[in-house]
């Protein structure tokens, strides 16, 4: 019998015929039965599809693709002025503007259908109308209660949402002015009227500690709270590890094993060891959580994983994949307690070359619970940290020569180490950003990347050869007409890119080396970071561009990414002889849900963190409003140039701010020109600016140009 899914793609292949027009229901169904499908369930995958915006119902009965009758399927990317655009489904048509009159109630995000009522032409985008809401896609909104008379209101967090939402005084919920609250929308706009809703949680008022974050996390439905079957599931877990447990496996307890990680890290799922063989190789050992062992595939914890996707990092808390008793707890790789991991134990050549690997269930005791600073001491030669840790002296040296020998390797095959500022923001014991400055990225983390790197490459090709159901970390090759743009954008600085065939990553590295040191190398590595694809998972290996690597996966944090458990299932499974052809098909099944599940979830949590961090940032820089600072032009558009300062705060120097002249937008230059004075002001040139205005609400940071900064000479 014929599946939904397959029942839609073959109604679908109806219309893809010479000259189809639009079709009666009785047509689709001959056509389904003759392709062996049953007539039967035609009408019902017909209705989804109609609901699902890839089938129209027109005005005579007929049904019709969207494309058929001018309609374009998609989702709305709103603006806080009321306009927005249309990012259709199909990732080949161009986005198309909505003007306000023709947003017909549609709100951010909501699935519509639009009509093109002017095509593109002359470089500016098409135009078009909403002509029906397929779904709505904010049933919860969060935002800040406002009555300032009998009347109120809940004016939300997201300005893309273009309009508050009225509130019924019997459906306060006990919320307060200026309480910041989560309201759930009982009817939604239409015409000139507004959305109404009722409260159903206030998050506390506006100004409490922490309820900034919270609504950020609400805002991203992120699962904060663990449900009570997923918390009595984990503390039902023993926290030592049963004799029984350990029988069958690789016993590596009295291997020198160490973890390496940040000071205060509580998941510690990766482990490392080093030894030097006869033969002059390496054997390097990387050892990581067995969590599959605890959470059973299809249980309420692996239910709660799949749907939370990854561990979640803000600047004043964690909201874990799993619950502590698992994160913090049996599956941790706490110092001097008995774990069971999953190992993967290379010999390595004196290129950096992987020469054999193998993947074997285990069980480790960890010796030293080492952190990036305290390593990075040992390597600067800190007498009193090398004194404490005498014993592993050689081992870290070993360990930082095979660091050398993998970073040389990965720099041979052209796979591209980029080296953008990381911020670490600062918080006072309220929870207010008190500092924000760079992360250090020194020998130690390279080391522990390298490392993770080369055995995530190694189970990756070992799944690939054995032909196993599998999740791979895919970056596509970037698209041929960006990398055209950024040829063009690094030209303007002096760099030479050539782009007439494919761009392989050794030409991009050796870009990437030679603006090392450079005013302008954080501006290239970001601009180099947007003209490529994002990466993903995926269950086929399509290889990953930015390392150079034919085969990819993620094996090494099961404790924080969902895809990792999933690999260990998969690879335990197969060391025990259990991947029969009904489990093969099974898994292959699976993969393409569990991908796009998880590849959603880790999009959603980086927007998340990214969100707050801007918060922060805008916070923190409250207190410096008058001051100047010395940066660098990040962005410019024709409203204006974003000005980077060296800890990552970046703002907006308004083009009405630009007062010594008319600057107009160069967009193949990437830069604003001054009328009269010729004067440039392109990405990555120096800027000073002063900080004039703040809002954290909305997170921006307004710039002026500090004196002198465009006095400076022409271009």
């Amino acid at each position: 019998m014929m599946e939904t899914q397959e029942m839609m793609e073959n109604i679908l292949s109806y219309f893809d015929r010479p000259k189809c027009g639009p079709a009666e229901l009785s047509q689709l169904q001959a056509f389904v039965k003759a392709q062996g499908g049953e007539a039967g369930g035609v009408k019902e995958a017909v209705l989804e599809m109609v609901g699902q915006g890839k089938l129209v119902l027109t005005q005579n009965g007929r049904y019709a693709t969207p494309a058929m009758i001018g309609l374009l399927a998609g989702r709305i990317q709103g603006n806080a002025k009321g306009f927005g655009f249309l990012i259709p489904d199909d990732e080949e048509a161009d986005d198309l503007f909505i003007p306000a009159n023709g947003m017909k109630s549609a709100m951010h995000k909501d699935r519509v259908l639009c009509r093109i009522i002017r095509q593109p032409q002359n470089g500016r985008s098409g135009e078009g109308e909403v002509v029906q809401i397929l779904s709505r896609a904010n049933s919860r909104v969060v935002g800040l209660f406002d009555r300032p008379w009998k009347s109120a209101f809940v004016i939300p967090d997201d300005p893309r949402l273009g309009q508050d939402i009225h509130i019924s005084h019997e459906l306060y919920g006990g919320a307060k002015h200026e309480d910041k609250v989560v309201v759930e929308i009982i009817k939604w706009p239409s015409g000139n009227r507004a959305a109404e809703g009722k409260v159903v949680e206030v998050l506390g008022n506006k100004d409490d500690p922490g309820c900034d974050v919270l609504s950020i996390i609400r805002q991203a439905g992120l699962p904060e709270v663990f449900p009570q079957g997923v918390l009595d599931a984990a503390r039902a877990i023993p926290q030592e590890v049963p004799e029984a447990a350990k029988q069958g496996r690789k016993d590596f307890r009295d291997w020198t094993v160490m973890t390496i990680d940040g000071a205060d890290s509580k998941d510690l799922d990766d482990a490392i060891s080093i030894k030097r063989l006869e033969n002059g190789r390496y054997q390097l050992g990387v050892h990581i959580a067995d969590v599959s062992h605890y959470v059973q595939e299809g249980s309420l914890l692996d239910q709660e994983a799949l749907l939370r996707g990854t561990s979640v990092y803000f600047a004043d808390r964690v909201i874990p994949m799993l619950p502590p008793e698992l994160s913090n707890g049996i599956c941790s790789l706490n110092p001097d307690v008995d774990r069971l991991t999953l190992s993967c134990i290379m010999e390595i050549d004196e290129n950096g070359e992987v020469q054999d690997a193998q993947i074997v269930e285990s069980v480790i005791n960890n010796k030293y619970r080492m952190t990036y600073d305290g390593v990075n001491k040992i390597f600067a030669g800190e007498e009193e940290m090398c004194r404490a840790y005498a014993p592993i002296l050689e081992d870290l040296g070993t360990m930082r020569e095979l660091m050398n020998l993998l970073l040389a390797r990965r720099e041979r095959n052209g796979g591209l180490d980029f080296d953008v500022p990381e911020a670490k923001i600062i918080l006072n014991e309220k929870g207010r950003a008190v500092d924000v400055v760079l992360r250090e990225r020194g020998i130690s983390e390279r080391m522990i990347e390298e490392f993770m790197l080369a055995a995530n490459r190694s189970v990756a090709l070992c799944a690939r050869h054995a032909e196993l159901p599998f999740l791979y970390r895919v970056h596509e090759d970037p698209d041929k007409d960006k990398m055209k743009e950024f040829a063009q954008f690094v030209n303007a600085f002096g760099y030479t890119l050539k782009v007439k065939g494919k761009v392989t990553p050794k030409q991009l590295q050796e870009l990437l080396e030679q603006i090392q040191g450079t005013p302008e190398e954080n501006v290239i590595n970001q601009v180099m970071l947007r003209s490529m694809q994002k990466a993903k998972y995926l269950e086929l290996p399509l290889g990953h561009f930015g390392l150079a690597a034919p085969d990819y996966c993620h094996f090494t944090s099961p404790i924080r990414r969902y895809p990792d458990l999933e690999i260990h299932r998969i690879l335990k499974e197969w060391l025990h002889g259990k991947l029969d052809e009904k489990r093969v098909k099974q898994l292959e099944k699976a993969m393409p849900g569990i991908a796009q599940q998880t590849s959603q979830a880790e999009r959603s949590a980086m927007e998340a963190e990214r969100a707050v961090d801007d918060l922060k940032k805008a916070e923190y820089m409250m207190d410096h409003v008058g001051e100047e600072y010395d940066g660098v032009i990040s962005g410019v558009t024709q409203y204006g140039v974003y000005v980077q300062l060296p800890n990552t705060v970046e703002g907006l120097v308004h083009v009405s701010a630009l007062d010594n002249d008319y600057y107009v937008f160069d967009e193949k230059r990437y830069a604003l020109i001054g009328e009269r004075t010729r004067k440039s002001l392109r990405l990555g040139d120096p800027a000073r600016v002063r900080v004039d205005a703040v809002d954290v609400d909305l997170r921006r940071i307004d710039f002026g140009p500090a004196p002198g900064w465009l006095d400076a000479k022409e271009s």
